[in-house]
């Protein structure tokens, strides 16, 4: 019995929610799908993303999926499991790509929900903070919230993670008020 089928990780900037991910993801056994959605547009994310692949096992095999995140996660079927990291910065290459956002997240929630494969998600609650001053910011906020919202309604297990503190807000497809 696996530990979980559809998890999604939601938390504020460096709370912990992707190591927690991870960690979730390495229990399980098997080879292990990284599917990284941040692009190295400077030299800092570049190394960013050089100091994460850096630290993690041999077991993960990393995919980029910057803009086609549901085929990478169909793609990705038969491993031990998937981690997705993740899905707010996948939102903003849609919105610099000037993408239509809705039938994108319609296939990712396809994806997600056909996926045979234990998979993690992991996202930024964006939506604690002020508002933001510009509309570009306020769209992405607002995108962000939608997203967040049908992604834990598809998975069974929906995490907040604070501090490095996970808090269930979902579990077995119920939610933390009726558990």
């Amino acid at each position: 019995m696996t530990a979980f089928q559809r998890l999604f990780v939601l938390g504020g900037a460096r709370s912990g929610k992707s190591r927690h991910a991870e960690a979730q993801c390495e229990a399980m056994p098997g080879t292990l799908s990284y599917v990284a959605t941040a692009e190295p547009f400077d030299a800092e994310m570049t190394a960013r993303i050089a100091h994460h692949r850096a630290h993690r096992s041999p077991r993960w095999q990393s995919v980029e999926a910057p803009i086609d995140l549901p085929a990478a996660i169909r793609g990705a079927h038969g491993s031990g499991a998937i981690l997705v990291d993740c899905l707010t910065l996948w939102l903003s290459n849609l919105l610099l790509a000037e993408e239509d956002i809705a039938p994108w997240i319609s296939a990712l929630i396809t994806a997600i929900k056909e996926c045979a494969t234990p998979i993690a998600l992991v996202s930024n609650e964006v939506g604690l903070s002020i508002v933001p001053e510009n509309g570009l910011a306020r769209r992405f906020r607002d995108e962000a919230g939608l997203l967040n919202q049908h992604v834990a309604a598809a998975c069974d297990k929906v995490l907040f993670v604070a501090a490095g503190l996970p808090i269930i807000l979902k579990q077995h497809g119920r939610s933390a008020q009726t558990f």
